[in-house]
């Protein structure tokens, strides 16, 4: 074990320690229509290839890298551009794998049908249940957790299966990141019902669209309004002392985190006068019945009909349900928010750090285009410090992130969520249960810490060794069994098939000391098996494997 702690120190170090420089390149000749940030990359044809997969995709699967890279440059843009387009894709595969699971496809109201909870059951049955025998009768019949616990595994197994297995890769990688962008908490009462209709009507058709009909379709979510409970906000009024507990008054969790997480930034310039403003703009944005309809609606007697000013910029009163429209143009049209969102996606597809000149041009270039999400990726994607070497393997894989495209380069397919997911959240990472609204951090520092490091080298050498269930596939494609005196060129060979390139030779050196025991001759003369499983974990728990 002292030597996997070895191994692990120097994924520790790769939070602040650049990736080893190799020779300098030639530069190469600019092709007609692709961006020249990846014809005048310094990058060799494997390692764009790699850059490519472990950026826009949840890594390579076993010979991606290889064929990507032999089509040269026009065939990484071509293979971007796909992407960007993902309803051209065919992913019938994957949907017809997902079309058995009984809740993804439910609207809110249709699963609460499908799964009642005891009080509805009770209520259509015409049963008492203040009278205990009766209650207890009814709790025996039925599982008053089973709407839940159905919506949870529906969701861990689709997002997973999606990852693993969808063509339509670019999408999947997009869909994790504006999930943390505008994060929700599976766990917060109603949103353990209310998060399937969120992930898959209010994100995913509006990836490749326009940053305000995607806010729009937030700011529309039941998940997202019960979750910062806005449901809850009404224009001030005194309290009814026949309902003591009833909200009479304004809360400003959703404007605030509106403002602070979703557009503006921190420090986008707005004070707590305009957060209230805004809060007063949402009032009467509401849910009908959340643990029953789940459905938005828009509540006219809760709504401040009053003047506002947001920004500097004026409200005129008595304008309903239109103040909170406009309130979502004016923050979607702001060089702030702009700003702010060139700056998470350079940070989650450049580096911890993104180039402030690259930050500048996909702002200019989100303004230019009236929030064009699909014009700024494009942007994005072809921009030299994208493709820039101190770009390449400069970030560190999300726990997630890690265990997904460990199974993609052992060409692995995924049968059951729990244990799988169960191993995500063992490295930190519990799907769809952040709790703060800032979802989970995007940079080296948030996950390199022993605790973390100890669980993913554990979770290599299981998954390697065939020891992870719901797991299956050809996870290991060499020959098992090969007896060599000397392994390095065997390991140089599963470098390969999994990184696209090699180790460093400080990781190398550590690897082949670890196998050592299992290479060195028997008394009579018979060199003993080399431990494949074993290889492919420990190269799954390199400091080159984490990063992407």
């Amino acid at each position: 074990m002292g030597r996997l702690v070895l191994l692990g120190s120097v994924l520790l170090a790769c939070a602040t320690v650049p990736p080893p420089r190799p020779e300098a390149q030639p530069a190469q000749t600019p092709v007609a229509a692709l961006p020249e940030g990846l014809t005048a990359s310094p990058l060799r044809p494997a390692e764009k290839a790699a850059h490519l997969l472990n950026r826009l995709a949840f890594g390579p699967r076993p010979g991606e890298i290889d064929a990507l890279a032999r089509g040269g440059d026009a065939a990484l843009w071509a293979w971007v551009e796909r992407q960007l387009a993902p309803s051209t894709i065919d992913d019938s595969e994957v949907d017809a794998r997902l079309a058995p699971l009984p809740t993804v496809g439910l609207t809110n109201a249709e699963l609460r049908q499908e799964y009642p909870s005891l009080n509805e059951l009770a209520k259509a049955h015409g049963i008492d249940l203040s009278n205990e025998s009766a209650k207890r009768e009814l709790q025996a019949a039925v599982d008053p957790d089973q709407l839940v616990r159905r919506v949870e595994e529906d969701l861990a197994i689709q997002k997973l299966v999606r990852a693993t297995e969808s063509r339509r890769q670019l999408q999947e990688v997009l869909l994790d990141f504006w999930f943390n962008h505008f994060n929700v908490d599976l766990e917060k009462g109603a949103d353990r019902w209310l998060v399937t209709t969120y992930e898959r009507d209010a994100l995913r058709p509006h990836l490749f669209g326009r940053f305000r009909e995607l806010l729009g379709a937030v700011a529309h979510s039941p998940a997202m309004l019960f979750y910062l409970d806005n449901w809850q906000s009404f224009r001030d009024q005194p309290a009814n002392p026949r309902h003591p507990n009833q909200p009479h008054g304004l809360n400003e969790n959703y404007a605030r985190e509106l403002m602070e997480l979703h557009t503006l930034g921190v420090r986008g310039g707005y004070t707590q006068k305009d957060v209230r403003e805004a809060a007063r703009c949402l009032t009467g944005w509401s849910i009908e019945r959340p643990n029953q309809i789940g459905s938005w609606i828009f509540r006219e007697r809760q709504h401040d009909e009053g003047a506002k000013v947001i920004l500097g910029v004026p409200f005129p009163a008595n304008q309903g349900e239109a103040d909170g429209e406009r309130l979502l143009d004016l923050l979607a049209s702001s060089p702030a928010t702009a700003h702010f969102l060139a700056t998470k996606l350079a940070r989650h597809f450049v580096s911890d750090d993104p180039p402030p000149s690259l930050v500048e041009r996909l702002a200019q270039r989100y303004l230019a285009t009236g929030g064009d999400l699909t014009a700024v990726y494009r942007e994005l994607f072809g921009s030299p410090e994208f493709w820039s070497r101190q770009a390449y393997r400069a970030k560190v894989k999300a726990p997630l992130e890690m265990a997904v495209s460990s199974v993609r380069a052992l060409d692995g397919h995924l049968d059951a969520a729990r244990p799988f997911e169960a191993a995500i959240a063992a490295m930190g990472e519990r799907i769809y249960r952040c709790q703060p609204p800032t979802g989970y951090p995007d940079t080296a520092q948030a996950w390199v810490n022993s605790g973390s490091l100890v669980a993913r080298l554990d979770f290599g050498l299981a998954l390697a060794a065939g020891r992870l269930p719901g797991v299956h596939g050809h996870l290991l494609p060499f020959t098992p069994g090969r007896r060599r005196a000397d392994p390095g060129p065997f390991v140089r060979e599963v470098e390969q098939q999994l990184l696209g390139g090699p180790l460093t030779p400080e990781t190398e050196k550590v690897v082949l000391e670890q196998l050592a025991p299992e290479t060195r001759a028997m008394p009579d003369g018979e060199v003993r098996p080399l431990d494949v499983h074993k290889l492919a974990g420990l190269i799954l728990g390199s400091p080159e494997f984490q990063r992407r």
